[in-house]
């Protein structure tokens, strides 16, 4: 069973000392902010195999995967990054093999790509603790001397190569701000920060380049380029989101907060973009993997529109008082959120094992490489965008205006839910614009965002109903009181009521014409 650990911690080059071999000592960190001691706790002895495919897919993404023995956590180290100087460390018992947990939460971009060996670190390290005055831990501090080999098998020459560094680690719920307090004194004393975010990353650049996969769009020289096109801009959106069902897959399997919220969007966002620019990208190409975008998102959509659901039926539960709460509501309530979150949960991570979901990483990748441009895809961004705007806003319009002008009732609530999935499409053509057409096309897209967010509100309630309704037919039949189902239902009613009051004064200022003039948008109608 692999288990999860946040890892802070800072990493310093030593100043280079010429007249020996030996390396130079550390100052006495004792003193330094709240350090009231420093306890030595010997040398330890590891070595680490480092794994990537050759194109060096897990580096070019800042993950590092590693197998080490020695030490006090030997096993396998799946690292990935949240921020400068933080990581989350995924770790697993030592085997002979890459662990099933592991291999799941790189398979996004290892897809059918082998794991290699790449490098392999010796490391002999000096470990001390800093302790405050009640003997608690603040920190580790670790002075590694490395012998490191580039590994052949990613097409680069052998390399070795050896230094010696020194890392500060961060205490498990210890202040963060010991590690500015011994920065000050390890530069005080020469050392600077270093230059490699890692280790895995010093030893590769010894070898020479670094990865060998595709490279960016960008200049003969490789050196990215701003986007000029039309269809640089939409390539560099769909870009965008491609990288983030990527990042989010790992994400997901591990059940992070929001992942797969955030990963159905970058789906959804995909399939949009497809769709809006087909005068930019051949739709021939992007109608089937449109087609799979879809199946992707609908999979997605049962585990997070429960998660979704639950998350309101909770709010609508706490919010009644205590004297209106008849029956085990919250009892029936947890059961239900259980049940459906074990199964969707589970589904979820079946889709992202399929050969299906990887066959689609694989086409988006391919397709993104060798994009199907169409002969608009060369104009000036200016000529082509606002126009697809404009009929994405046009097709809004249509849905948004039809609905209003029907009776309440299950008719106009499908209505208002396709004038929803419209009000997406119109906000992502918009977003995807921004970098060319600046703040028209940003203000066009926040105001296109509440008209979503009030339709989406709405047709949370209609689902809402639908299950409330449920829990008191369940309730009724178990002998119990399905009042509270009722009061909750009633409330409900009474919010998608309010959304639909709401949406004509927020559709008005989303089609404010003057707005979609500055945009460059053709006038409505």
């Amino acid at each position: 069973m692999a288990d999860s650990k946040r890892e802070i911690e800072r990493k310093y080059e030593l100043p280079e000392r010429p007249d020996t071999d030996e390396p130079p000592a550390l100052p006495d960190l004792t003193g330094v902010g709240n350090v009231a001691a420093v306890r030595a706790r010997g040398v330890q002895e590891l070595d680490a195999v480092y794994y990537d495919t050759p194109a060096l897919r897990l580096y070019t993404d800042a993950l590092t995967l590693r197998r080490r023995t020695g030490g006090d956590d030997a096993g396998w180290h799946l690292k990935f990054p949240v921020a400068t100087g933080i990581r989350d460390e995924i770790r697993a018992p030592l085997s002979d093999t890459l662990p099933p947990e592991l291999a799941g939460l790189v398979r996004s971009r290892v897809r059918d790509a082998e794991l290699i060996p790449v490098v392999r670190l010796r490391t002999s390290r000096e470990v001390s603790l800093l302790l405050d005055g009640r003997g608690a831990p603040l920190a580790e501090v670790a002075v590694d001397t490395v012998r490191a080999r580039r590994l052949p098998g990613t097409g680069h020459r052998r390399a070795d190569t050896a230094w010696t560094e020194v890392e500060v680690e961060l205490a498990d719920d210890a202040d963060p701000a010991v590690l500015d307090a011994v920065e000050k004194k390890l530069r005080e004393a020469g050392l600077r920060p270093a230059a490699a975010p890692s280790k895995f990353a010093r030893a590769l650049a010894a070898g020479g380049r670094t990865a060998e996969g595709r490279p960016a769009a960008g200049r003969a020289d490789g050196t990215p380029h701003a986007p000029a096109t039309a269809g640089d801009h939409v390539l560099a959106y769909l870009r965008t989101q491609f990288t983030a069902i990527v990042a989010q897959d790992p994400a997901v399997r591990r059940d992070l907060p929001d992942s797969v919220h955030q990963l159905r969007v970058a789906t959804r966002r995909l399939r949009s973009t497809f769709r809006t620019h087909r005068k930019v990208l051949d739709r021939t190409v992007t109608d089937p993997v449109g087609a799979e975008l879809k199946w992707l998102a609908a999979e997605l959509g049962v585990d997070r529109d429960h998660e979704v659901l639950s998350e309101r039926l909770a709010g609508l539960v706490d919010g009644v008082p205590g004297t209106l709460l008849l029956g085990p509501v919250r009892a029936r309530l947890r059961i239900w959120t259980a049940g459906g979150r074990t199964g969707s949960r589970a589904r979820t991570v079946a889709v992202l094992d399929s050969e299906r979901y990887l066959t689609l990483l694989a086409t988006l990748d391919a397709l993104l490489a060798a994009p199907p441009l169409r002969p608009a895809a060369a104009k000036a961004p200016e000529k082509v965008l606002p126009a697809r705007i404009g009929r994405a806003y046009d097709r809004l319009a249509e849905r948004v205006d039809g609905a209003l002008a029907m009776e309440p009732g299950e008719g106009r609530d499908l209505a208002l839910h396709d004038a929803r999935k419209a009000a997406k499409r119109a906000r992502y053509a918009a977003e995807a614009a921004v970098p060319a057409l600046g703040k028209p096309a940003k203000r066009f897209a926040r105001r296109i965002k509440a008209v979503q967010t009030v339709l989406g509100d709405h047709q949370d309630s209609v689902v809402a109903r639908e299950v409330l309704r449920d829990l008191a037919v369940g309730a009724h039949a178990a002998g119990e009181s399905a009042f509270t189902w009722g009061l909750l239902y009633g409330q409900e009613e009474s919010r998608a009521e309010q959304r639909e009051r709401e949406l004509p004064q927020v559709w008005e200022a989303a089609s404010d014409p003057a707005l979609r003039a500055r945009l460059g948008a053709r006038p409505h109608g």
